[in-house]
């Protein structure tokens, strides 16, 4: 099974959509294995964005991250990377497919809604960032056998 980062954040959170984008991820069969809410601090964030220093976008995206508190959680599955990017649409709702929580529910880029690791080493490096070991459960429902062969 494999693990992902996926953030809620402030704009989400300031917009009452939690439930309805962990909704989401549920449906496509994803597994919540840790889920808190939490305020990220300006050292959290720049180690998480580090790959974005430099960058015009940096300061401003700080800022906005640790503007507000944010849901953190770790999601698992089957292909959990890859299906967790294509619920959450293009970063820019603007060309977001329909059905997906950035073009169901954002407008602006800079509004995006959710945060997914891009892939396999991205979420090795960004969940220990938010979640201890002993934070992340391992567990099994009842439904997987209907949803992963």
């Amino acid at each position: 099974m494999e693990r992902t980062l996926v953030i809620i954040k402030p704009d989400a959170v300031q917009r009452g959509l939690i439930g309805d984008i962990i909704t989401r991820f549920e449906r496509r069969g994803l597994r919540i294995v840790a889920l808190k809410m939490i305020q990220i601090d300006k050292a959290l964030a720049e180690r998480h964005y580090a790959i974005h220093k430099g960058k015009s976008f940096y300061e401003p995206l700080i800022r906005y991250i640790t503007s507000a508190p944010v849901v953190v959680m770790v999601l698992e599955g089957n292909k959990a990377i890859e299906i967790v990017r294509r619920t959450m649409g293009a970063t820019n709702p603007a060309e977001a497919a329909p059905g997906t929580i950035r073009a169901d529910f954002g407008v602006d880029i800079g509004r995006n809604l959710v945060h997914g690791s891009d892939g396999a080493e991205t979420a090795a490096f960004e969940i220990p960032l938010f979640f201890t070991e002993q934070e992340i459960l391992s567990y099994a429902r009842d439904t997987d056998r209907w949803i992963f062969e």
